[in-house]
């Protein structure tokens, strides 16, 4: 019996898919080839962005009722002729994210699409219309964009990634999408599932591309998004024109005031629900006083979870190649020197019969609330449960996209949410990847993506 054609991942450009003459392989997590990624030159990149730079702005109605279409379809239909189950179970293989993990994160997608008016219109000043129109003799502060073009670099870690830019689509801008090679099925399918709503060439491309063409991407484009570790979150931090979004160091703090067993449930998921790779996954859980009892019931809980190939349905853990699983347990072996492994120590690879391997939890006890071990975010469970106290302060918590913190304690909440490296405060509310379209991620993308200009008309 012979093996199935790989699928063709085309590039997506202003005149429609294009083959191009270098093809990387894209593999499953042993090895086995599904599909075959066009990789386009530097000129079809110019070429691409100068298009959607002289493209028309789609009215609102227009781009909305797509978005609504997009998302229904990308989640729960047919897609260039690959249904969603054969599309998910292909993400799965590809990625090695748990099945289910894959099929939450396509509704997530669609819901993303389905109310992108209430991410948009909670990002807006209150004090600012979206129409020009609005503005009157008086004058009034109009919400209006930076620019025409975005540039999406994309990661690969989690199709979920993908829910954000959409925004973007709903305010008019026009959108080039550079998908991660390591997955680039899902950009594939959404992009795809978009121009088939009603989102021309002219609006919206997907543009696969090397490493060094990348940046000739975002210099193209009036705005960049750009996924990445912390290295892209330092080389853009002073940019105005790129977001850069980097590591999550997502923690939960526990105080004696709370009553942490009553919400073990919650910091378990908080570790381990997505296959611990979001960016909202818990990677460092403190707690005030003694924290054996709490890494030894982390542990005991973490352990039960099953070893099984991402495609299966009771998966609930990631799965890489067994040549990648090893060198993440190496990395990980020599940054938990010093610290008490109650989770892991060499069962961490388990291999599968196909020769991929499982990433099993790890649970690491340090001895201090400033362990330079809290700041590691590995891409599966691995949490860092470290003591605290108040003499201890806001500073071993900073640097974090969600701290959810179980405490009565007012005065040490309002010192959490003035913090400016917290991004998002969770209190007493312990299940960190929580999320909903009027709250903001990593603040609102509207505020990169807009600003307001007082306009009066008379």
């Amino acid at each position: 019996m012979t093996a199935p054609e790989p699928l063709q991942l085309t590039a997506l450009g202003p005149a429609g898919a294009y083959r191009a003459r270098r093809r990387q392989p894209v593999e499953d997590v042993a090895g086995a080839p599904v599909a075959e990624l066009s990789v386009v030159p530097p000129l079809f990149v110019a070429r691409a962005m100068s298009a959607l730079a002289r493209a028309p702005e789609l009215p609102a109605e227009r781009r909305l009722a797509a978005l609504r279409a997009a998302g229904a379809a990308f989640a729960g239909g047919t897609v260039a002729g690959l249904p969603v189950a054969e599309h998910q179970r292909l993400v799965s293989r590809v990625s090695g994210l748990p099945l289910s993990v894959v099929r939450t994160a396509a509704d997530f997608v669609r819901r993303a699409a389905e109310h992108v008016t209430t991410a948009v219109d909670s990002a807006r000043p209150v004090g600012a219309v979206a129409d020009r129109r609005a503005a009157g003799p008086d004058g009034r502060a109009v919400w209006t964009r930076r620019g025409d073009v975005l540039a999406v670099l994309a990661a690969g870690n989690h199709p979920a990634v993908h829910a954000p830019w959409l925004e973007a689509l709903a305010l008019g801008y026009r959108v080039a999408v550079r998908p991660s090679r390591r997955e680039p099925l899902t950009p594939f399918r959404l992009v795809t599932a978009l121009r088939e709503a009603g989102f021309g060439p002219d609006q919206l491309v997907l543009l696969p591309t090397e490493h060094a063409t990348a940046d000739r991407l975002v210099a193209a484009a009036d705005l960049a998004l750009v996924y990445g570790g912390q290295d892209v979150v330092e080389r853009f931090a002073t940019t105005r024109t790129v977001l850069g979004q980097g590591p999550g160091r997502t923690k939960i703090l526990l105080t004696a005031s709370g009553d942490w067993p009553d919400q073990l449930d919650a910091v378990v998921g908080s570790v381990s629900d997505e296959g611990g790779t979001a960016c909202t996954n818990a990677t460092a859980v403190y707690v005030e006083g003694d924290p054996t009892p709490v890494a030894t019931a982390l542990a005991e809980r973490l352990a039960a979870l099953p070893s099984l190939p991402p495609e299966d349905p009771g998966a609930r853990l990631p799965v890489q190649p067994l040549g990648a699983a090893k060198r993440v347990a190496d990395h990980l072996r020599a940054r938990a020197r010093g610290g008490t492994v109650r989770l892991g120590g060499d069962g961490l690879v388990d291999e599968l019969p196909d020769g991929s391997a499982v990433l099993r939890p790890v649970v690491v006890q340090v001895d201090r609330a400033d362990a330079p071990q809290t700041g590691i975010e590995l891409p599966f469970p691995c949490v860092w449960v470290a003591p605290w106290s108040p003499a201890d302060g806001v500073a071993p918590l900073r640097d974090t996209l969600v701290l959810a913190v179980s405490t009565r304690d007012d005065a040490l909440v309002d010192r959490l949410v003035a913090e400016p490296t917290i991004r998002n405060v969770y209190v007493n509310d312990l299940r960190t990847l929580r999320t909903a379209p009027h709250l903001p991620h990593d603040g609102y993308l509207g505020e990169f993506l807009m600003r307001t200009k007082a306009v009066i008309s008379r």
